[in-house]
């Protein structure tokens, strides 16, 4: 009989859980729904018929058997990472240039450490700035990749994942929902965002006042926080101090923005084909494991 193996995929998933503390923060971390996440952490216990998790107020801990795996899980995945960077025959290296809004780059947390260990030798260098001036720097050919908004303005790229967006409001604190509605809004021309919202409030006949402008969500998260504003965001840019408001509401609903990878028109270079790789793989939409 074929001994069973363990899934690494699953134990990645039970160290960011543990690492982070809730399934909604390993989530992010992931690039996973929270379903995603669930369904694995039920998975794993269900190969190891252990109990390895227990909730605790709004996030979770691990049983003592949890912990037990935790530090095995640990091993196992340093152990797999540190072969493949070692069976590479072949060094990748160079230089490489990612454009990517600050808003977005920790949905890259995971794929900067991976990259960084499969290809040590590759300097990579990250800039953050609006989506459209990303595009014109890799048209320019200025950055080799760039992981932007779609804009209506500078369309094109391969999208690669599509984020449904919401309007937020402090944990703990919110605005009144009356006309006319405290905004905290990027900067003009700083996204799509900003467009969007305004036409979905004109649409619905609400009124608004531009509370507060930011080029970035940590320019706009503390006065949300505080409940003197409210904030259009993706699903995945949710810290823990904000919350999404639901139809009831009253708010109009808001579409989904695309996620879109645009590469320098030049022929790419062997890192920018392994950096796109790990990109789309991470970010594709998560399917029922």
């Amino acid at each position: 009989m074929r001994a069973p193996t363990l899934d690494l995929g699953l134990l990645r998933t039970l160290v960011a859980v543990a690492d982070t503390g809730s399934v909604t923060a390993a989530a992010r971390r992931l690039a996973y729904t929270q379903s995603t996440v669930s369904m694995q952490l039920a998975r794993l216990e269900q190969a190891l018929a252990l109990s390895l998790h227990e909730r605790e107020g709004r996030g979770l801990r691990l049983t003592a058997e949890g912990e037990r795996l935790l530090g095995h899980a640990r091993r196992l995945l340093a152990l797999n990472d540190e072969v493949l960077a070692d069976m590479r025959t072949r060094r990748v290296g160079g230089e490489l240039n990612l454009g990517i809004p600050e808003d977005y780059a920790s949905l890259l947390t995971s794929v900067f450490s991976w990259f960084h260990q499969l290809y040590p030798d590759v300097h990579l260098q990250v800039t953050c700035g609006t989506s459209a001036d990303l595009v014109e720097r890799v048209r320019a050919d200025e950055l080799d990749l760039a992981l932007v908004t779609r804009q209506r303005r500078s369309p094109g790229g391969e999208v690669i994942r599509r984020e449904p967006l919401a309007w937020a409001v402090g944990l703990e604190r919110q605005p009144l929902l009356a006309d006319p509605l405290p905004l905290a809004l990027y900067s003009p021309g700083a996204d799509l965002f900003r467009e969007v919202a305004e036409a979905a409030l004109a649409s619905a006949g609400r009124t608004w006042r531009v509370a507060y402008t930011s080029q970035s969500m940590a320019g706009l998260s503390p006065v949300v926080q505080a409940g003197l504003a409210i904030v259009v965001v993706t699903r995945s840019m949710l810290g823990p101090r904000l919350r999404a408001l639901d139809e009831s509401s009253g708010l109009p609903g808001l579409p989904s923005v695309e996620l879109a990878l645009h590469r320098a028109a030049r022929r790419p270079t062997e890192p920018a084909r392994k950096l796109a790789e790990l990109i789309r793989e991470a970010l594709a939409p998560a399917t029922a494991d």
